[in-house]
């Protein structure tokens, strides 16, 4: 069940939903507005699953940044979101769909008891300058069943993410060792 934009603001203000920086201006009939914060990782190599990922660092400038096709960038939510009752679905919308943008594809769940800064990733059809600070998505809030398993009692490898966290597939696959 999600939950529509009034019951996400009640859930706000009784603390079992958090959203930090929140405005309630942000709301929709059924969704939370995030926004995009302002450092992006940026890598134009390949990639292996079995080693830790080559990026730079880029802070988008007050006049934005373009976006480039063929590049993976990983960006960040300005917002730090969690609640231990509902679980979370962080997408992208159709303002940036519209711009060529994906984002946020492959793991768009977030998981009872993970209160996070969101790793992002991004992919651009067409170069297309971003700003941070801009809405880039939409967060939605899902009413759990059955008895509670938070995030945290699991001990998973990104328990403590709070900013751009790389993929760290290469543990699973080489045990630890890149």
């Amino acid at each position: 069940m999600i939950l529509t934009g009034p019951a996400i603001a009640a859930a706000v203000a009784c603390g079992e939903i958090a959203i930090d920086p929140y405005d309630p201006g942000r709301l929709s009939p059924n969704a939370y507005d995030w926004h995009l914060g302002e450092t992006l990782l940026v890598c134009d190599s390949d990639l292996d699953a079995a080693a830790p990922s080559s990026f730079t660092q880029a802070r988008i400038p007050d006049d934005g940044l373009v976006l480039l096709p063929g590049r993976l960038y990983l960006g960040v939510t300005l917002e730090r979101t969690g609640s231990e009752r509902y679980a979370q679905l962080l997408n992208g919308d159709r303002t940036t769909g519209a711009l060529g943008i994906w984002v946020h594809v492959s793991a768009p769940l977030g998981h009872a008891g993970h209160a996070i800064r969101w790793t992002l990733e991004i992919r651009a059809a067409r170069p297309v300058r971003v700003y941070r600070g801009m809405t880039f998505g939409k967060l939605v809030f899902l009413q759990t069943f059955g008895a509670p398993a938070s995030y945290q009692q699991f001990g998973l490898k990104y328990t403590a993410t709070d900013g751009i966290d790389t993929s760290r597939l290469y543990e699973e696959i080489t045990g630890g060792a890149a």
